[in-house]
């Protein structure tokens, strides 16, 4: 399989090892083919982020209209709306902007794209907005009626922070998709546990993601020192 050929071992076992998980609960759970559509490209899409790919932002199309459905029969509409509205659109963004900016050189990793690191500065801009957008949009949820709206308003505001991060391809992204990843863990675990349903794909996923995002932020941290190493 020559798309696989820069894979490393610990990748192509990674997402094997999870999509035959994901396969199992589907018949052992009952699960909802949407469900599995959205864990099993979500699964791809994020192990292809770590590895600093273009594709990654194809399956991501799909995974983020799947999932926004998924998470309005929750009324999880934090999660619906940022992925609808958000996401989604933002798919093609991230297709056109990483084009843009391929890497000179692929290193054994198989990055595609000249990687970037946020300055302090760049930090105290991003902590502040996130802080202040948080408070107000969990106060929005509120009036929507949402549920588990502190929850929801942190993955939700976190998500579109990491996700404006790695379209201008900084590797400080994967801190803030760690966070995101904890905290979905506990929003659909509340979720399922207090309305039922049988989307435990969606813990499935959300742990694989967390799993990813450390593995996404040591290998971006890696190809960034390589590619400053040959700047320098």
């Amino acid at each position: 399989m020559s798309m696989l050929k820069d894979w490393t071992t610990f990748e192509k076992v990674w997402i094997i090892t999870f999509s035959v998980i994901n396969i199992y609960l589907f018949f052992a759970w009952q699960d909802s083919i949407l469900g599995l559509i959205t864990s099993i490209t979500g699964m791809v899409c994020v192990v292809l982020a770590a590895k600093g790919r273009i594709s990654t932002y194809y399956f991501g199309i799909i995974q983020t209209a799947t999932y926004a459905y998924i998470s309005y029969g929750y009324g999880l509409y934090g999660e619906t709306m940022l992925n609808a509205l958000f996401y989604f659109p933002v798919q093609f963004v991230g297709i056109y902007l990483w084009s843009k900016h391929k890497a000179k050189r692929m290193d054994a990793e198989g990055a595609e794209i000249e990687m970037r690191g946020l300055t302090g500065r760049g930090w105290f801009y991003v902590v502040t907005s996130f802080t202040f957008v948080f408070v107000l949009y969990a106060f929005i949820l509120k009036g929507l009626g949402g549920t588990s709206i502190w929850i929801d308003s942190a993955t939700t505001i976190l998500s579109i922070v990491a996700q404006v991060l790695m379209l201008q391809r900084y590797k400080e992204q994967w801190l803030f998709w760690i966070s995101v990843n904890v905290l979905s863990i506990l929003l659909w675990l509340t979720a399922l546990i207090t309305q039922g349903g049988n989307d435990v794909s969606m813990l499935v996923m959300w742990s694989a993601f967390l799993i990813n995002s450390i593995y996404g932020y040591s290998n971006w941290t890696k190809v960034y020192k390589k590619q400053m190493g040959r700047a320098a």
